[in-house]
């Protein structure tokens, strides 16, 4: 989001205390929207489209078009991938 400035200045602030500030780690999964995680953990579930879709009242084809924007985010390819990542 850009707040690369906002952490460094409280990075100092926090040290200049004598604390010390958490270590960032960035996952690939943070890139995705809300929904976006909501649709990648239950298609690792092993959820069809149309089963997601019924659960979160939206249609098949949304869902596949929330799918394909998951896959290119996490540079992944298949169902079978997303399963295999360890989602929040």
């Amino acid at each position: 989001m850009g707040a690369e400035a906002f952490a460094a200045r409280a990075a100092r602030e926090l040290r200049a205390t004598g604390e010390h500030p958490r270590s960032r780690s960035v996952q690939p999964s943070d890139e995705l929207t809300a929904q976006e995680l909501t649709i990648a953990r239950l298609v690792a579930t092993g959820a069809t489209s149309r089963e997601v879709g019924a659960q979160l009242f939206l249609s098949p084809r949304t869902i596949e078009a929330h799918l394909r924007s998951i896959f290119r985010k996490l540079s992944i390819t298949s169902r079978r991938q997303l399963r295999e990542l360890q989602l929040p």
